[in-house]
């Protein structure tokens, strides 16, 4: 199988920036680096029982299995975005870059999606612009967006049979079935996605457990405070009665530092149940390897990251917005 690198502009993005030329608006030079935050959207979205699947104790991590694992002639990928935001009068402005990285025998091959929209309640700019969006709540919008470009990208270039590593975690609220959906089409295609949340306030496994509650801030708190270096938390099941939709999560500490959430759809775990722990071998192994104890990260996630702030530089927004030319250092290019 050949994959090629490659960065896409989607679509629109071209044609959303001739449309604010032509209604006159100018971005401001500065802009702000952000991240999608999620930590609203609590997938299944009215989980409401946790359940442990193994003993509540720490389980030791296996790097030189994980190692064994990274050396097979398997495929592994993981995704990250950068984005920049551009708030001016008119609206807001957004550009994603999304990456994802599929690691070869021989090297680490980067393929890109770049995305632009703005955003803004003033419905007269709207008119005869099809590319410009009407929006109340700019950032719900902008989240949605980006969760269907992120999921029709992740489909349309991920390779068949391969581990898949997204940083963030499994998105819920209100697009729950986008979430549900992405994975349902990924396992069909014998894709094994994975999620990590570094950052977390969630307290599920402190409120369940009731010897935990009241002594801990948060789950992160409860993990950091109880794991040893190198190992990972039991498996628990959140999910909702309700729908019977539900995830499977575990706490991994790689250094003694701030543990990070793996979690992962319960159809995931269940079709996989037999590699899970071996993955996770692989992803304590590629933790360290990475070695970044301040910020821990897997070391395919790390590279996407990087990628994805790269590729952001690659286009100037703001020369576009005076000249409607080719972006001359994109080297190959593909509408969708």
């Amino acid at each position: 199988m050949t994959i090629a690198n490659k960065i896409i502009l989607h679509k629109n993005f071209r044609e959303t920036i001739e449309n604010l030329k032509n209604i006159g608006v100018r971005l401001p030079p500065d802009f702000s680096d952000s991240e999608m935050d999620f930590s609203a959207y609590v997938f299944p979205p009215n989980g409401d029982v946790v359940q442990n699947m193994e003993e509540i104790k720490g389980y030791k991590l296996n790097p030189k299995n994980g190692e064994f694992i990274s050396k097979q002639n398997s495929l592994f990928c993981a995704y990250d975005e950068s984005l920049k935001k551009f708030s001016s009068l008119e609206g807001t402005a957004v550009s994603i870059s999304h990456s994802l990285i599929v690691q070869d025998q021989m090297e680490y091959i980067p393929q890109i999606l770049l995305t632009f929209n703005f955003y803004t309640r003033a419905k007269k700019y709207i008119e005869g612009n099809d590319f410009i969006k009407y929006s109340i709540d700019q950032d719900t919008d902008s989240k949605k967006d980006y969760i269907s470009d992120r999921n029709i990208f992740l489909l349309e270039n991920v390779p068949a049979n391969s581990l898949l590593l997204i940083d963030g975690p499994l998105i819920g609220g209100q697009v729950s079935s986008s979430s549900v959906t992405l994975n349902e089409e990924l396992l069909e295609k014998n894709i094994i996605p994975l999620f990590f949340v570094k950052n977390s306030a969630s307290n599920l496994v402190i409120s369940y457990v009731p010897a935990l509650e009241n002594k801990y801030n948060s789950d992160l708190h409860w993990a950091f405070s109880t794991l040893k270096v190198g190992e990972r938390s039991s498996f628990f099941r959140y999910f909702d009665s309700t729908s019977g939709r539900a995830k499977i999560f575990c706490y991994l500490k790689p250094f003694n530092s701030s543990p990070q959430r793996v979690e992962m759809h319960e159809d995931t775990f269940t079709r996989n149940e037999r590699k899970v722990k071996n993955l996770l071998d692989l992803v304590y192994y590629l933790l360290l390897v990475q070695g970044n104890m301040k910020n821990p990260q897997v070391r395919l996630i790390a590279i996407a990251e990087m990628y994805a702030r790269q590729a952001l530089t690659l286009v100037d927004i703001d020369s576009m917005m005076q000249n409607s030319g080719i972006v001359p250092t994109i080297n190959q290019e593909r509408f969708w």
